[in-house]
């Protein structure tokens, strides 16, 4: 089973930027895509930003394209988010998983996410 675990969240004001941190157990780390997902509240889970097995491919969207930047260590098993230029809209709880190439469904257990609030 395996387990995902984030951090790196906190209260900042507009403008600012915060780098989260997964951590994940199991083996298979090296060979899936991971991916940053969020959930606001009263919203959908949405996947905001991905990055293939190997760290060469990355994807985002429209909302966070030139703000976040995604990488990972498969070494340490570690995928990150870094965030800048944060906005209002961006407060949600941020989780890692891996996804699915075909539709982007996660693949395991969600961790308990860590909380990004925006605000001055």
């Amino acid at each position: 089973q395996v387990q995902l675990v984030e951090s790196g969240g906190g209260l900042v004001q507009p403008g600012g930027s915060l780098r989260l941190s997964c951590v994940a157990s199991g083996s298979m780390f090296s060979i899936v895509p991971m991916g940053w997902y969020r959930q606001a509240p009263g919203k959908e889970r949405e996947l905001v930003a991905g990055i293939s097995n190997g760290g060469i491919i990355t994807k985002y969207v429209d909302s966070v394209k030139g703000r976040f930047t995604i990488s990972r260590d498969n070494a340490k098993k570690m995928v990150y988010l870094h965030m800048n230029s944060l906005k209002p809209e961006d407060t949600a709880v941020y989780y890692c998983n891996a996804y699915t190439n075909s539709d982007y469904a996660p693949l395991y257990n969600w961790g308990q996410g860590t909380q990004v609030t925006v605000s001055s």
